[in-house]
């Protein structure tokens, strides 16, 4: 017997699965096309020499997306060996580099020789796509010995293919291979697999952009070309795709950034650094405040620490073997120093600056510290992925005792938080160690069971749906991360929650006991926000721009609609500066219909229209953002309603 997803069959030795997802009722009309076997996925065609319990997967299932994508990837470097054939009379005039699936879809990087590629390519490149899908071509598995196919790939001239097959440390490899009678063309392509069983599977897609894209993200390397692309099994999801698509556009925060005034980034100071304009460095300035009284109510100690430091603290925590690619290191009277890379060595320096107790504890520092990490320029993005970001880093130093008592703190505290900025649906998982490799991992078994199931028990107690993540955990300690859903169901990093084995022994991080005797203290690292840079990229995309009350830079504008009002909009201003309302002035002699319009264009939430006739009466006309003219009010009924969407 075998049991498939809960159902037993009779089975029989040397039989593929796919003999019974295409026979049984129960699963033709599912589509699966890949199952999972032991953890590892494998071709549906695929025979089963014993009863292991197999998990069968579609299109509806993470894994089977990307099994679904990835063979897309496939279809797409087979189309552009045609299409430069047909092109160049030769199919090497394009080199290929790798192809995999990612989050929406997947890309393939190829090189172009002697031809410059272009976006106007894209439709044919679509056109031979389609029809080898419509030719329904299968995926056929083969495995080779390593020489053999690095001999094929030298005759071929593939210089990226020789080095990815020259890195496998294993004798016999697979690749995946497709013939198209209608253009008389064998593909094949170095990869592990599995696959869809054929291209007829890929029922609708889109390619939908292309970019520039460095060999391994390395700048000193070759320059390739990035083709994107998006595959589905029924149209309503690719149309969904591309609406949401062009939706996302709309919100990308480096155009809106720019365009409402919040950030720049200059070439004369080099990619990946923010400069905050006037109105991001007011939104900045409410993040700020806002964290810092949070905490404060919390029990935090705010801390400061050096952007720089020698380059023996980093040593000591390990970072220096193990992260100094991605740090930025040079030399200061013959002493080498580091620009700091986080914050945590800091935090460590000064709560060791006193012996501490038991009762001293718990002891948590916080600090917006910003760091600075070498990211490739290539893999710079706006405020999403920058050089020198800062960070809302906190510490928390305890006994075991207190352990599951502050993880349920901070996981509450990150919860208020991400509601309090407007994100509503968020996700929740919880990283594990692999417990076939604890040689990789700081502490011992005992202490990782310890520290996990205090993990897992704070969220069932929370009744939180949290997703395992076996394997996913850090070397120095297990961790829960949530991810935000935006507006618009894309979803992105937010807090994290993370335990640390590692750092309280390098550093020799203790306290003494209620036993007289020093103990190694419980670290936690947690960061609410994460990035404050990433984060104000994801807030200006989640609201498009338009901020809610409380956090945008400027809450009112006042429009004078001649000369003869401006000195009662003066007297409305004294108002506003002693109620604390962030606004600006127009008292030019511009149209007023041009001022309204740049108001709303600058998604400025409110409008006070003053005039002659407002001026006499004492009123305001009263425009605000989503709700349009409200009419006349008194500055008291201002207030009240200004308060009230406060």
């Amino acid at each position: 017997m075998i049991s498939i997803n809960g159902i037993d069959f009779e089975f029989k030795k040397g039989n593929k699965i796919s003999d019974y997802t295409k026979s049984s009722n129960s699963f033709k009309d599912k589509k699966f096309f890949v199952f999972e076997k032991d953890g590892r996925l494998y071709d549906i065609d695929t025979t089963v020499e014993d009863d292991s319990k197999i998990i069968l997967h579609n299109f509806e299932s993470e894994k089977g997306k990307e099994v679904y994508w990835h063979s897309t990837s496939h279809i797409l470097a087979m189309a552009v060996k045609i299409f430069t054939k047909n092109l160049k009379g030769n199919e090497r005039n394009v080199k290929l580099a790798i192809g995999p699936s990612i989050e929406n879809g997947f890309y393939y990087d190829f090189e172009f020789i002697d031809y410059k590629f272009s976006e106007e390519n894209i439709v044919e490149i679509e056109k031979i796509m389609q029809e080898l899908i419509d030719e329904d071509i299968p995926f056929k598995k083969v495995e080779i010995k390593k020489e053999e196919l690095l001999k094929i790939y030298k005759e071929k001239e593939e210089k990226f293919k020789i080095e990815l097959v020259e890195n496998i440390d294993q004798e016999i490899v697979t690749y995946y291979e497709n013939y198209s009678k209608k253009y008389d063309f064998r593909f094949f392509d170095l990869c592990r697999g599995p696959h869809l069983p054929s291209s007829g599977y890929i029922k609708f897609f889109k390619l939908i952009s292309t970019a520039g894209a460095y060999w391994r993200g390395d700048e000193k390397k070759e320059m390739l070309t990035r083709i994107y692309g998006i595959s589905f099994p029924e149209k309503d999801m690719l149309l969904q795709f591309i609406s949401k698509m062009e939706e996302a556009k709309k919100r990308d925060h480096r155009v809106l950034g720019k365009k409402l005034g919040i950030f720049s980034i200059f070439e004369e100071t080099g990619p990946g650094l923010i400069f905050w304009n006037t109105k991001g460095g007011m939104i900045r300035d409410i993040i700020e405040r806002f964290w810092k009284d949070e905490h404060l109510k919390r029990g935090y100690q705010l801390v400061i620490t050096p952007h720089i430091s020698k380059s023996d603290l980093w040593k000591r925590s390990g970072h220096y073997d193990f992260y100094k690619e991605n740090m930025y290191i040079f030399k200061i009277d013959g002493d080498e120093y580091v620009l700091k890379p986080m914050n945590c060595p800091g935090h460590i320096l000064i709560y060791k600056t006193k012996i501490h107790s038991y009762r001293d504890l718990p002891i948590k520092f916080a600090e917006l510290g910003t760091v600075y990490r070498y990211e490739r320029s290539g893999t710079l993005h706006g405020l999403l992925r920058v050089r020198g970001f800062t960070q809302d880093d906190g510490h928390i130093f305890c006994t075991p005792d207190q352990l599951k008592e502050e993880v349920e703190k901070v996981y509450d505290f990150a919860i208020f938080m991400i509601e309090k900025f407007g994100y509503k649906k968020f996700f929740v998982e919880l990283s594990t160690m692999d417990r076939e490799n604890q040689s990789k991992y700081a502490g011992t078994l005992e202490e990782w069971d310890f520290a996990q199931e205090s993990l897992k028990d704070v969220l069932i107690k929370k009744g939180v749906d949290f997703k395992v993540m076996p394997g996913e955990a850090v070397f120095y300690g297990p961790k829960i991360d949530i991810k935000l859903e935006d507006a618009i169901g894309r979803k992105w990093q937010g807090p994290t929650i993370q335990f640390d084995f590692n750092l309280p022994r390098r550093f020799d991080v203790t306290y003494i006991g209620d036993d007289n005797k020093e103990h190694y203290v419980y670290m936690i690292h947690r960061a609410l926000l994460g990035s404050l840079e990433r984060f104000i990229g994801g807030l200006i995309e989640n609201y498009a721009g338009k901020f809610p009350l409380w956090l945008s830079p400027v809450q009112v504008s006042i429009l004078t609609v001649s000369e003869n009002s401006v000195d009662y909009a003066k007297k409305i201003c004294k108002i506003l500066d002693r109620e604390n309302i962030r606004y600006v002035v127009d008292f030019s002699d511009e149209k007023i219909n041009s001022k309204i319009k740049r108001s709303e264009e600058e998604n400025i939430p409110f409008m006070l229209i003053i005039g002659k006739k407002e001026a006499e009466e004492e009123k305001l006309s009263v425009r605000m953002k989503g709700h349009g003219d409200l009419g006349k009010k008194n500055y008291n009924e201002f207030l009240k309603l200004f308060y009230e969407n406060l």
